[in-house]
């Protein structure tokens, strides 16, 4: 047995810990936040729990189904048949069947056909190493086309990426096409799914399965120092008390690493200085009228700052309408330090454009959640660059959502990392 602490109560750090019990470690999980969950974590909006930041699952995220199924909640898995949609030019055109593609009206039949067959092509691979040197930029305009870029890919990446847009990894784009392209019933429908009383649901389960296996779970402890001794970690200080570990694995955003292990090598920390990050105001709005029959819309319009509206409750079923909307941007960014009333007046405004219909009387509540470190910037080759998950300090082993790469942001991938990192401790 060897004594653990796990820095961050995400998703990923109750994986790892929860893992780590289960081969027969003993656990201490120290979090900053006074709940545990980290972006999975709940709170109440009008009697209803839901998602801080909003998730979804496919049907390729197997580990999820893997733990739900360890946990003994497997039950608890929903789908629902879910469709997307493109706002452009002042209406939402349907998209994600050949349907939607044949009869939509802002590209040439050429860019359509051949935007159909590098869309079905993708979901079809298996590895795409082949283009793991090119940008997204690159990839996307030599499959679809130039005209197919700049109408309907452009926009999304500018107001996700800013002024690194152009230097993204083309297979981080092409997995995400991929997990959501084999997610469904049919080559016309699309299926998403969810967890029974959302994300705190698995969240819960994880915390009463670490509890119960001797595990302890610190919220409101912010990590401070990992101490070394010998040249190798001897424990981690946080809110003033020290934990003696013989490991310690970390889940916080990378940037933070070399401040928390002075120990490690100088090499290293420009390694991990070096991961960039996108921060996120996500906005929630309780409505009491539907803004559109999707569940994700991509916005296309020079008029509106947002890429997209993720109407959740066209996912989960829900007594209102409960819709999130992302700003990404560089956290130096002017707009960062907006109140979130500006925020909320603003993206407001941008969903009676999507739904004329919509008047002040429709809104019945509005909460602004802000990340500062929420969206890797994965350039080409990117796993290159990434320090190793153990590191040049026996006993701390460290990543963050960044390790994901090539698969974006989601549980499933906390689950599947976090398992790995408790296993690397044996």
């Amino acid at each position: 047995m060897s004594r653990v602490v796990v820095i961050g109560a995400g998703a990923m750090g109750l994986a790892a810990a929860h893992r780590a019990i289960r081969l027969g470690h003993d656990v201490d999980v120290v979090e900053a936040d006074n709940v545990p969950g980290g972006m999975a974590a709940h709170f109440e909006v009008g009697g209803v729990s839901i998602e801080r930041f909003y998730h979804f699952v496919c049907k390729s995220d197997e580990p999820t189904f893997a733990l739900l199924q360890e946990l003994g909640i497997a039950d608890a898995m929903r789908w629902t048949p879910t469709s997307m949609g493109y706002f452009m030019k002042g209406r939402v055109h349907p998209w994600g069947d050949p349907f939607s593609l044949l009869r939509f009206p802002h590209l040439s039949l050429v860019a359509k056909f051949r935007t159909g067959v590098q869309m079905f092509l993708t979901t079809r691979r298996r590895s795409f190493a082949s283009i793991e040197a090119k940008t997204a930029r690159q990839w996307l305009e030599g499959g679809s086309g130039r005209e197919v870029y700049e109408k309907l890919w452009k926009r999304l990446m500018d107001l996700k990426f800013h002024d690194l847009a152009d230097g993204i990894s083309a297979s981080w784009v092409a997995v995400r096409i991929r997990r959501i392209g084999t997610s469904r019933k049919s080559i016309f429908q699309e299926e998403l799914g969810y967890i029974d009383g959302g994300s705190q649901t698995l969240v819960d389960r994880l915390v009463e399965s670490i509890e119960e296996g001797g595990g302890r779970i610190h919220l409101s402890t912010p990590a401070q120092r990992v101490e070394v001794e010998n040249g190798k970690v001897a424990g981690l200080s946080a809110n003033g008390t020290f934990y003696p570990a013989d490991a310690v694995i970390s889940t916080v955003p990378a940037a933070l690493v070399p401040r928390l292990v002075p120990a490690l090598g100088d090499d290293l920390k420009r390694k991990y200085e070096g991961i960039r990050n996108i921060g996120v105001v996500c906005l929630l709005f309780r409505l009491k009228r539907s803004v559109s029959r999707n569940f994700w819309v991509n916005i296309v319009d020079e008029e509106i700052e947002i890429p997209g509206i993720i109407e959740f409750s066209n996912l989960r079923p829900l007594p209102d309408s409960f819709v999130y909307i992302p700003y990404y941007m560089p956290t130096n960014q002017r707009r960062w330090r907006w109140s979130d009333q500006e925020f909320a007046d603003e993206a407001f405004g941008y969903l009676r454009q999507i739904n004329p219909d919509l008047s002040q009387a429709d809104l019945l509540d509005a909460h602004v959640s802000r990340l500062r470190y929420a969206q890797p910037v994965c350039g080409p080759n990117f796993r290159d660059q990434l320090p190793p998950i153990q590191t040049d300090v026996p006993g701390f082993l460290a990543a963050d959502t960044s390790y994901y790469y090539p698969e974006d942001r989601g549980i499933a991938e906390s689950v599947r990392l976090g398992r790995e990192m408790a296993e690397l401790v044996q």
